[in-house]
């Protein structure tokens, strides 16, 4: 049975397994979805990437992501309020790089640059000049959003074993 005392572990393995679940679907992208989308004619990618984007917005995904978010933000606050015990520091770096390089990442850069891309009209000359600038600029935010989801997952594992 979870009881009160076991609730930080609890959020802590939700928090480790969220954030490596995230940093795994954003590597996926980084190493070979983004790259293969690069390799299509311009109309084709943009289609392509327009869709990808409506469907990332479906419960499981924003689930994790947002899941994994108000659990880090739980732990920050508890890694504060218990700054003397072992692992604190470790949570609270965990729940900034999550919070910071993977959420707002997200939302300042990623979101924005998908908002352009779904309005483009993708066999125009625009829509093709803006696909060269977005594989560019939404692959290296995305790349940053990986590793910070990827770190926040081993500093999480690494307050499990303190």
């Amino acid at each position: 049975m979870i009881t009160v005392n076991h609730l930080p572990v609890v959020l802590q393995l939700f928090a480790a397994l969220g954030c490596g679940l995230v940093a795994g679907v954003f590597f996926a992208f980084s190493t070979f979805v983004m790259s293969a989308l690069a390799r299509l004619p311009s109309t084709q990618g943009i289609i392509a990437m327009q869709s990808i984007n409506i469907t990332a917005i479906n419960p499981l995904f924003m689930a994790a992501l947002f899941g994994t978010s108000l659990s880090c933000l739980l732990l920050a606050i508890f890694s504060l309020s218990k700054w003397h015990q072992p692992g604190a520091a470790y949570l609270l770096i965990g729940s900034l790089l999550y919070l910071v390089g993977t959420v707002l990442v997200t939302i300042v850069f990623n979101v924005p640059l998908n908002e352009a891309l779904a309005t483009v009209k993708p066999d125009t000359i625009e829509g093709a000049n803006l696909w060269a600038s977005y594989l560019t600029n939404w692959t290296f935010w995305n790349h940053i959003r990986a590793i910070a989801a990827f770190l926040a997952a081993a500093a999480f594992t690494l307050a499990l074993g303190t």
